[in-house]
This record gives C-alpha cells, sequence and structure tokens, in this order.
C-alpha cells in the first residue's frame, strides 16, 4: 500500500469518485469505493480528520508498535475485569498470549479477537 506524504482530502475524494467510475454501476468495487469514500466525508463530519491522520501515520510507521493495555495469564482473569466496568470500547488486551479488543455490543462489553502482531508472524515482502 502507497503512503500519501501530504493527504488532502478532496484530492483524495476525487480519486476515489473517479475509480468508482471505472465499474459498474451497483457492482460490488463500485460499493465498495463509494463506502471509503463516505467513512472519509463521515470521519471530516464529525471533526475526526486529525485524529485519522494521526493514526495514517501510524499506520505505514516502521517504529510504531501495537499497544497492548492490559496482559492476563487466563480468560477468567480477563471475563473478570471486563465485568469490573473498567474496560473500555477498542481498548486492546493479551489473554494468554492471543490478542484481544474490547467492543461494545447492545448486550455489554465483550472480547473480539484480535491477532497481535508477533502472533501473524513476519511481513511478506511484495
Amino acid at each position: 500500500m502507497a503512503h500519501i506524504k501530504d493527504f488532502e482530502m478532496d484530492d483524495a475524494l476525487r480519486t476515489l469518485d473517479a475509480a468508482s467510475k471505472m465499474y459498474q454501476a451497483g457492482s460490488k468495487e463500485e460499493a465498495t469505493i463509494q463506502l471509503a469514500a463516505i467513512s472519509l466525508l463521515y470521519v471530516r463530519r464529525i471533526r475526526k480528520l486529525d485524529d485519522f491522520l494521526k493514526y495514517y501515520q501510524e499506520f505505514f510507521d516502521p517504529e510504531f508498535k501495537v499497544k497492548v493495555s492490559h496482559v492476563f495469564a487466563t480468560q477468567k482473569e480477563a471475563d473478570e475485569w471486563l465485568s469490573s466496568g473498567k474496560a473500555t470500547d477498542g481498548e486492546l488486551v493479551s489473554i494468554a498470549g492471543q490478542g484481544f479488543q474490547v467492543i461494545q455490543l447492545p448486550r455489554g462489553l465483550s472480547f473480539l479477537r484480535t491477532p497481535l502482531p508477533e502472533e501473524l508472524g513476519p511481513p511478506v515482502s511484495e
């Protein structure tokens, strides 16, 4: 994936618009490109563009390390912490060496399996 050094929202939206026109209206590809454009517009609308750009820079930073907020030896320990009310949506934790993200569901917080970089092995070169 190429890194865009000087991100400009309007340029990105124009590029996505041009790319979407390369596919048949209603196709999966056209819908996916439209989703990307809508996602960018949403980030701008909720005034989180600076946060997004920070994340974008971190995504390409070779020194960036995923931050695990808590390490639990067992699932039981993790479940007790989750039910304690101290967990927050989006937090990344390690349970018995495996990554999980805390997610907010209608019935409450839960864990979503989210492999840590060290679980995935070395990056594949292109």
